[in-house]
C-alpha cells in the first residue's frame, strides 16, 4: 500500500517536483511547479558559470593543437555567445621541462614516522633527522629521480628542469603562506631564507613548492665538510700568508666567523659537435748561418692544413647562476675565488629539501638560462680544444686555428643549491676603494682557496732584499 501522494510506479506515473526518476535523471519541476526564466547576461543578479581551467598533466600524451582547442573551450566559457575574447596562441618550439617540483607544496615537512616538523640535517652523515623521534634518512638522488644519468649524446633541443625556468621580473621575493597546524598567516623571506617557525604553534615551515622567484631549484648537494674542518683549513690558509698579511687584517681576522653558504648554480650537459681548421706546421731540421758574429739559427717546417671534427660531450658543466657571483672585478672583489675550489661532486645531488638548509643560508638565482648560455657554449669550447691537443702531437711548431664553430644540438639544464664555507673581508685601502675579500671552502672536497690584504711597503722590501740576495750571489758565482 501506497503513501498519499507518494509517485505511482508504471505507465502514466508523473514524477513530483525534484523527484529524479532514475539513474542519470536530473531534478525536473512537477507540472504544478512555478516556472522561473532563467536570468539573462547582463541582467540584475545574472551569473556567470564558472571556469574549469584543465590541469597541464592532462596534455602530457596531447598535440599543442589538443592544448589550443581545450584553453579556447576554457575561454569561451563564462562568455554570452559573441562577447568571448579571441585568444591567439603563439605557436614556437619550447623547452622540454623536466618536473623537478614533485607536486611539493609550501608548509609543514613531517617525519615520516612521528610527524614532527622540527628536523635537521647531520652535515657527517649526510642525513636528515628528526629532533623529536630522532629518525633518519636519506634523500633521494636526483640523477636517479630525473633521470639525469641518460646519455648525453641522445641530447635534442632544449631540455630544462622546472626549477631552472625564466625568472619572472617582479615576482615577490617575500612569500607568505597559512600554516596548516593552527591556521597562522607565517611570511617567509626567499632572499634569506627558506624555512619559518609558527609564532602561534611553533612549527616549522618551509618553502617547497618552486616559484618563478629562482628561490627554489631542481636539486642540492647537501654539505659533507663539518664546520670546525672548514675553520681549521680558513686558519691554515691565514697563517701560512699572515708573514706578508695587512696588520689588521691580522688583529681582526677569526676563522670563526665563517658561514655555510649554498650558493645558486647551473649544472649544463651538452651534446655539440666541434668544427676547427687551421694551419699546422712541423719541424724538420734546424741549422744555422751567417758570420761568427752575426750567426742565428734557421727552422726548415712543412705546413699543413689541419681540421678537426668532432662530437663534444660535456657532462655537469657548472656555472653560476647569481649575478654577484658571477661579476669578476678584480678591483672591487675576489669572486674568481669561489671558482677555483671546483669540482664539486655534482653526481651527488638529491632532489631539493629545504631542511638541507638547516643551519645554513643560501641565495637565489637571479639569472636565467638565456643569460649564461653564451658562457656555457665558450666554456664547452674551451673543453674541445683542450680534449683536441693530443691529436695534434705532429704539429711540433704548433698550429694556428684560422676557423672554429660550435653547433649544440642538444642541452640540459638543471639548477642547483651547492655547499661552500664561506669567510669574506672588507678591505678600505688608503685611497677609499674597498675591496671585498673571500676565503673558500668547498662543502664537500674540502678544496680550500682565498685572497687576504696584503702589507705592500713589506711585500715590496722583501723583494728588494731577494733581488740585492740575488745580485750578490750572481757576482760571487762569476
Amino acid at each position: 500500500m501506497s503513501e498519499p501522494n507518494a509517485p505511482q510506479q508504471g505507465a502514466g506515473a508523473q514524477p513530483g517536483a525534484g523527484t529524479p526518476t532514475g539513474p542519470g535523471a536530473t531534478n525536473v519541476p512537477g507540472p504544478d511547479a512555478p516556472f522561473n526564466p532563467p536570468i539573462a547576461y547582463g541582467e540584475p543578479g545574472y551569473q556567470a558559470p564558472p571556469v574549469e581551467v584543465t590541469p597541464p598533466q592532462t596534455f602530457d600524451d596531447k598535440t599543442w593543437d589538443d592544448v589550443k582547442e581545450a584553453r579556447r573551450e576554457e575561454s569561451n566559457a563564462g562568455y554570452a555567445p559573441g562577447e568571448a575574447p579571441n585568444v591567439e596562441y603563439e605557436q614556437h618550439d619550447g623547452p622540454e621541462v623536466i618536473a623537478t617540483g614533485n607536486g611539493h607544496k609550501s608548509g609543514l615537512i613531517k617525519c615520516a614516522k612521528c610527524g614532527s616538523t622540527d628536523i635537521g640535517f647531520n652535515v657527517v652523515k649526510g642525513a636528515l633527522y628528526c629532533n623529536f623521534c630522532r629518525f633518519e634518512w636519506q634523500g633521494t638522488s636526483a640523477v636517479t629521480a630525473y633521470h639525469l644519468n641518460a646519455p648525453i649524446g641522445e641530447l635534442r633541443g632544449l631540455t630544462i628542469g622546472s626549477g631552472s625556468e625564466n625568472i619572472v621580473p617582479d615576482t615577490d621575493v617575500v612569500v607568505s603562506f597559512k600554516c596548516s597546524a593552527c591556521g597562522a598567516e607565517v611570511v617567509v623571506d626567499t632572499a634569506n631564507a627558506m624555512q619559518a617557525r609558527c609564532h602561534w604553534c611553533r612549527h616549522t615551515l618551509s618553502v617547497s613548492e618552486q616559484m618563478p622567484n629562482g628561490a627554489v631549484p631542481d636539486a642540492i648537494l647537501p654539505f659533507s665538510l663539518p664546520k670546525e674542518e672548514a675553520v681549521k683549513r680558513i686558519q691554515d690558509f691565514v697563517d701560512s700568508r699572515k708573514f706578508f698579511a695587512l696588520r689588521k687584517f691580522k688583529a681582526e681576522f677569526s676563522a670563526e666567523n665563517v658561514m655555510g653558504v649554498y650558493l645558486p648554480y647551473m649544472i649544463v650537459d651538452v651534446n655539440a659537435r666541434m668544427n676547427m681548421d687551421g694551419v699546422g706546421e712541423h719541424k724538420v731540421r734546424t741549422y744555422q748561418v751567417g758570420s761568427e758574429n752575426n750567426r742565428r739559427t734557421v727552422y726548415d717546417a712543412d705546413q699543413y692544413r689541419v681540421a678537426r671534427s668532432f662530437e663534444l660531450h660535456v657532462d655537469d658543466l657548472t656555472l653560476e647562476s647569481a649575478a654577484d657571483k658571477a661579476d669578476i672585478n678584480v678591483h672591487k672583489n675576489t669572486n674568481n675565488i669561489i671558482n677555483s675550489i671546483m669540482p664539486f661532486d655534482t653526481k651527488q645531488i638529491v632532489e631539493f629539501d629545504p631542511n638541507y638548509l638547516s643551519g645554513f643560508s643560501s641565495q637565489r638565482r637571479d639569472t636565467n638560462v638565456e643569460g649564461i648560455a653564451g658562457l656555457a657554449a665558450g666554456q664547452a669550447q674551451d673543453i674541445g680544444r683542450y680534449q683536441m691537443l693530443p691529436t695534434l702531437k705532429h704539429y711540433d711548431r704548433g698550429v694556428r686555428w684560422d676557423h672554429e664553430s660550435l653547433e649544440v644540438v642538444g642541452e640540459r639544464w638543471i639548477s642547483a643549491y651547492l655547499p661552500v664555507w664561506l669567510y669574506s673581508y672588507y678591505e678600505k685601502k688608503s685611497n677609499g676603494n674597498e675591496l671585498l675579500h673571500y676565503i673558500a671552502v668547498n662543502g664537500r672536497t674540502g678544496e680550500t682557496m682565498g685572497s687576504i690584504p696584503i702589507n705592500m711597503g713589506k711585500l715590496f722590501a722583501a723583494a728588494a732584499v731577494a733581488q740585492v740576495v740575488g745580485t750578490i750571489a750572481t757576482i760571487l758565482i762569476w
